[in-house]
């Protein structure tokens, strides 16, 4: 079948050459929608489902709410786990499917169960789930920020109130219409409300309560419709409105009437603007402000909606109020960019870096030029690919493309047709008829077409067990499996294809094959070398073997990371403050911290965000902040030699200055990744699961005090489970009962009275704001006044709080985290200056001697640490698996067991060359090295099949053993240098690049160039002495004269 084709290609070039330029315009057309990211979005499917109960405390919310919900999704299908977070009024449940399971699928389950779960639920609590995106949805952050100066119509300056209604009612709107966008998350400001505050005095004077205020309110604040009329042929329709429109019509509501005479709010109470009970507030440079998250709906182009979104802001900014303008603080395009530039100029520089190879090696423009076509040409047809798999181009995606890889078919091919197409010309003493020529384009297309099948063959199947990878893993490093097993099997077509048909089209007219200048020294060089390698063949195997037996020992030594951290540009802080502080305190503190930071020159902005946003999609306490310090181009900075880490230093130092606060620096996608991962922050977290809160937090502060002695911890905490200042207003049974009231009765008051009570809506056209009736600010936070409530009585008359209850201030729970149904607690930690798996080990061996759990609690490790040992024990299964594939492979090839194991030889030497070149770098092991050492399999075996088979047909044609090893090695010589060394330096740039995201790409590549010279070295020295050694003569022939070789 394959001759056919190849004949096929030949006979039919120019057919073949229109189809090829057909596919290569449909790769372009593709090209166009392909998606582009920074990295691959690793987020699990899972669903978010937050519930708002204002008002509970966190032991409430998780008896109350996330107990029932987690309870309703037990024995969903396709549920790996689930964990919840329940906070002061918020419960947070994040239910995690398997890889695969469609996310509306999941969520309409998730819907059902929840309809069951609502009716169990306090009156009013309403479970809502989070938006369709992924953890890496929030794309771009923007500022609404009004100038200094800038006045309302009323004549006033913007306040928070007033951007916040602007970013709600105009802004947000707008955004939520762009392609790809899901939600736009809103945080900072003040929504702005009605509010009714009643004098207390007041109420008790005309015996009125609370609930009158509302019910009064809702009674007065209606439109009606009435039905029509019919008059004079015409039709009238009857409506009756009666809804308040402004502050006076709300003071003229009448309450109640008293002997005959009306009462109205304004008697009673205070009407005017108020502020919301927010959760969460956000600042800029030392200023409060209104910050806008756009968040990506699932399996957008992060590229094409941050564009999208930052296009229709310049839009929205011409329709603000004057003075008054949305800036873009963050926008994750830059970062897309930055790491696709990188990706560009390192597949450019390797693209022309094996061109150059090739008109060197191949003496011939021509040849040179065509085998170089193979690159776009498979890159066109890998587009394809791409955009049918889903698969975006980002760093991890085209990290592993070695365009020396993709063209080694190609070489091998070029190469050989034009040595037997100058062989023929010189015996015919005369240029090749056109039969002729395509005679000899097959043949010699045909004897070397198998070693190439061979490689592709076996860089897919070392491939396979990274498509195996599941879980966050699989999701990093499927991409990059994919990508290359298409662009390889693009290019074995093209091999199959394009590459004779183009030579037969091409190589016309006298055709010269002499050595050049580099490949007759490399040969005059080689010559005697080999003969004294075949002499002392014995020790240089033993020199190999102990070569081996020391990178595997050096292996062991070496440290251990899931994957390099990619340097994103841009710095988060996330601060602590102990919990109970409130959110007021929280922005004053962060207001120095903003200042603190921007005294450092490089710092080109720092935003933050304090507490919860409007959509809980990350439930943070008012304690919490995540800040954003964007820097300037490196251009800008006063010394741009400085390194990232000297920087954060700095950082560091300026924010130590401030009291009060704990800080963890990371960079704002690392931030979400390592949480996404397994709900923990940081690089390492223990988890303690166990039922009782104080020992919980007991047994996290010990672990906490081991693993700040060990070398390399950085940023240890232990989660904050306790010290919420809690106001408990315990009823007093006795007395309830000797005023006949029930306990629901002094808890509604209380809750109208400081949490407020909702009496309406007041309608301005589109915009809708609430009517609040609560007390005023100066009497919800005077425990005095609180305990001289009125609570009315049933039968008439009044009773101050503090006869019927006592009012307690007692720190109390500030979060309880769950996870498969049971609490549990986190201790968590970086790790700076030391590798991450050895740093684990050591943690786990002192907490293992010093650290008793009592029964019935348990540690689990979670973090990027759970990856890495997850990928470390699914490959160590596999890739053995996959090496004795290749073995079955190389035997089928060659029919013998013997030079199968010959050629697999190779694959131990070019891993050795693999570890020293890390060592020499100081680049620990880590999940990308490994897919270097899996890529260097496949060259190393291509090489060993290339000169075995030589050794081979010189022993057909008849040659002792000594001259078919000596002539088919210095024949190979060129065809093996040069897939040397276009592998070599096709990952060259990668190895030295120092753009945004090269760290990532930088193990893979120095370990195929390590393992590629030591392979190299192997095949030309150690593998023509270990034939030698492994030859024994025919013992008979077949019927064609063929050695059989035993």
């Amino acid at each position: 079948m394959i001759d056919k084709l190849i004949q096929f290609s030949i006979a039919r070039r120019w057919l073949v050459m229109f189809l090829v330029a057909i596919t290569a315009a449909v790769g372009v057309w593709n090209y166009q929608k392909l998606p582009i990211d920074a990295v691959p979005d690793i987020t699990n499917v899972q669903v978010q489902i937050n519930t708002e109960a204002p008002g509970y405390s966190p032991l409430e919310v998780e008896q109350r709410i996330t107990y029932l919900v987690e309870l309703a999704i037990t024995g969903l299908p396709y549920v790996e786990d689930t964990r919840s977070i329940s906070r002061y009024a918020l419960s947070q449940v994040t239910v995690v499917f398997e890889k695969g399971t469609d996310i509306y699928f999941a969520r309409n389950l998730i819907n059902e169960r929840l309809q069951q779960a609502k009716s169990e639920m306090p009156e009013g609590i309403e479970p809502v789930m989070g938006p369709v995106a992924t953890g890496l949805g929030e794309i771009f952050h923007y500022a609404v920020q009004a100038e200094k100066g800038a006045k309302q119509d009323n004549g006033e300056p913007y306040d928070a109130t007033a951007l916040r209604t602007l970013q709600d009612w105009v802004i947000r709107p707008q955004l939520r219409l762009v392609p790809g966008v899901t939600e736009i998350n809103t945080i900072g400001g003040f929504e702005k409300q009605f509010h009714i505050t009643p004098n207390p005095a007041q109420l008790l004077a005309f015996q009125l309560t609370f609930d009158d205020l509302v019910e009064a309110v809702q009674k007065n604040n209606a439109n009606v419709g009435a039905g029509y009329i019919e008059k004079n042929g015409e039709q009238y329709l009857i409506r009756a409105p009666g809804q308040v429109t402004d502050i006076s019509e709300i003071e003229k509501i009448i309450v109640a009437n008293r002997d005959g005479i009306p009462v109205t709010i304004s008697q009673v109470a205070e009407v005017g603007f108020g502020k919301q009970l927010r959760t969460g507030a956000a600042t800029r440079d030392g200023e409060e402000t209104v910050l806008g998250t756009a968040v990506m709906l699932l399996g957008g182009n992060s590229r094409t909606v941050s564009e999208a979104v930052s296009a229709k802001l310049v839009e929205i900014n011409k329709t603000l109020p004057k003075g008054v303008t949305a800036e873009p603080v963050y926008n994750r395009t830059v970062l897309v960019d930055k790491t696709i530039t990188t990706v560009q100029t390192n597949l450019l520089e390797g693209a022309i870096l094996v061109v150059v190879v090739l008109l060197v090696m191949l003496g011939n423009v021509r040849a040179a030029l065509l085998t170089a076509m193979v690159i776009p040409l498979s890159m066109l047809m890998l587009m394809i690919g791409m955009v049918e798999t889903k698969v975006s181009a980002n760093l991890m995606s085209l990290g592993a493309l070695d365009f020396g890889l993709i063209v080694d078919g190609a070489v091998i091919i070029v190469e050989n047709c034009i040595l037997r197409l100058a062989g023929r010309q010189h015996h015919l003493g005369r240029t090749l008829k056109l039969n002729e020529r395509f005679q000899t384009v097959f043949a010699a297309t045909r004897e070397v077409f198998t070693p190439s099948l061979i490689s592709v063959l076996v860089v897919i199947l070392v491939n396979l067990p990274i498509l195996a990878l599941t879980g966050v893993e699989g999701k990093m490093f499927t991409p990059m499996a994919m990508a290359v097993i298409m662009a390889l099997i693009a290019a074995l077509v093209l091999s199959l294809t394009f590459v004779p048909a183009a030579v037969a089209l091409l190589l016309t007219g006298h055709i010269e094959e002499k050595d050049n200048l580099i490949v007759r020294s490399a040969k005059r060089f080689y010559a005697p070398v080999l003969s004294v390698a075949l002499k002392l063949r014995l020790p240089i195997l033993g020199a190999a073997v102990a070569f081996v037996v020391f990178s595997g020992w050096m292996t062991s030594k070496m440290g251990t990371e899931f994957i390099p951290n990619l340097d994103e540009g841009d710095i988060a802080v996330q601060a602590l403050r102990i919990p109970g502080t409130s959110l007021t305190q929280s922005l004053e503190m962060q207001f120095l911290l903003d200042k603190a930071v921007l005294q450092i020159p490089e710092v080109k902005t720092y935003f933050s965000r304090v507490g919860t946003a409007e959509v809980a999609s990350d439930p943070m306490g008012p304690n919490i902040s995540d800040g954003y310090v964007m820097l300037k181009d490196r251009k800008d900075w006063p010394d741009p030699e400085k390194t990232k880490a000297q920087l954060v230093e700095d950082i560091q130092q300026k924010l130590n200055l401030v009291p009060g606060n704990a800080f963890e620096i990371s960079q704002p996608i690392q931030l979400r990744f390592n949480e996404l991962i397994s709900g923990v922050r940081s690089d390492l977290g223990i988890k303690i699961y166990g039922d009782d809160l104080k020992q919980l937090l007991k047994s996290g502060n010990e672990i906490a005090a081991v693993l700040s002695t060990i070398k390399g911890a950085e940023g240890v905490k232990v989660e904050q489970i306790s010290g919420l200042p809690i106001l408990s207003v315990e009823a007093n049974r006795s007395a309830l009962y000797r005023y006949g009231l029930n306990v629901s009765e002094v808890q509604d008051v209380l809750a109208a009275a400081t949490g407020g009570e909702d009496a309406g809506l007041v309608f301005e056209g589109d915009r809708r704001f609430e009517i609040v009736v609560r007390l005023t600010e100066k009497l919800r936070s005077d425990i005095s006044a609180l305990e001289r409530l009125p609570i009315p009585l049933p039968n008439g008359g009044y009773v101050p709080l503090r006869e019927v209850a006592t009012l307690k201030l007692a720190p109390g729970a500030n979060q309880i985290s769950r996870e498969n149904g049971k609490r549990r607690l986190v201790v968590s930690a970086n790790v700076r200056g030391r590798d991450l798996g050895g740093f684990v080990t050591e943690v786990q061996q002192k907490i293992e001697q010093q650290v008793t759990l009592p029964p019935g609690y348990w540690l689990g490790y979670g973090g990027t640490f759970e990856q890495l040992q997850s990928a470390t024990e699914r490959l160590s299964i596999l890739v053995p698996v996959t090496l004795v594939m290749i073995f079955a492979l190389l035997m089928m090839t060659f029919g013998s067991a013997k030079d199968a194991a010959l050629v697999f030889s190779g694959v131990p030497l070019a891993l050795t060359g693999g570890v020293i070149a890390l060592w020499l770098r100081d680049i620990p092991l880590s999940i990308t090295a490994g897919v270097g050492f899996i890529t260097l399999c496949g060259v190393s075996v291509l090489t060993g099949v290339m000169m075995v088979s030589a050794f081979r047909d010189g022993l057909k044609n008849g040659l002792n053993i000594d001259s078919a090893i000596s002539e088919g090695a210095m024949l190979r010589l060129r065809p093996i240098l040069m897939v040397a060394l276009v592998a070599a330096l096709g990952f060259l740039p990668m190895a030295l690049n120092t753009g945004t995201g090269a760290e990532v790409q930088r193990p893979l590549a120095t370990v195929v160039i390590g393992g590629i010279i030591s392979s190299t070295l192997l095949t030309l020295l150690v593998l023509p002495g270990l034939y030698r050694m492994a030859y024994r003569k025919p013992r008979e022939l077949t019927e064609n004269g063929d050695a059989i070789v035993s």
